[in-house]
């Protein structure tokens, strides 16, 4: 019960952590101290409502087709690895990342901002939805566990994320931080990847 909750939660901080345009926005706002309570819980629902239609959903298409586990783990697989790769690529050749200018936002701005860097990636419905879909169903009844785990990592990367990125302003404006932070998510996620194509 609980390594599949902690195989969910480093599961999930190793997709979560990845630098992207919603992770990029999140921490530009949290660092300018400018409506990250409601980007936070944005991203958070988001997170909620697409992961659960993963689990759920390939809960259901598993029961009725057995067969579509091992080519949604063959798939993942190789998406994870291609993810590593790209982590990789990342870390070979980092870029700092500097808050963004400009007037205040409203909330409502700040709002559909994130929806529309959360819902409009294809990376967001491949890693919330397909990707720990599979690993999640992989573990059968248990898959609520990693459910739960991953989304305790949601939780945790974006409240601190937010919150945490005013402290953190001058680590993340080097590109040495990012090439050791994609190290480790290349590593994750290259070790994650294999461990599926061989289950």
């Amino acid at each position: 019960m609980f390594n599949v909750l902690f195989t969910g939660l480093f599961t999930g901080l190793a997709l979560i952590v990845a630098i992207g345009a919603q992770n990029a926005f999140v921490l530009r706002q949290g660092i300018r101290g400018e409506r990250v309570l409601p980007i936070v819980l944005t991203c958070l629902l988001s997170d909620l409502v697409a992961i659960t239609a993963g689990v759920a959903g390939l809960g259901v298409v598993i029961e009725r087709w057995p067969a579509a586990l091992p080519v949604a783990q063959v798939i993942g697989g190789l998406y994870l690895i291609a993810f590593g790769i790209h982590a990789a690529l990342r870390a070979w050749r980092p870029t700092g990342l500097e808050a963004g200018d400009g007037t205040q936002m409203s909330v409502k701005t700040a709002v559909l901002t994130a929806l529309a860097l959360t819902w409009l990636n294809p990376h967001f419905y491949l890693d919330a939805i397909v990707l720990l879909g599979t690993v999640a169903n992989s573990f059968g009844a248990d898959r609520w566990w990693f459910l739960a785990g991953a989304l305790i990592a949601s939780t945790c990367w974006f409240f601190a994320l937010g919150y945490g990125s005013r402290l953190l302003r001058g680590l993340f404006a080097k590109p040495s931080s990012w090439r050791i932070l994609d190290g480790g998510i290349a590593v994750v996620m290259g070790a994650l990847g294999v461990s599926l194509l061989a289950h």
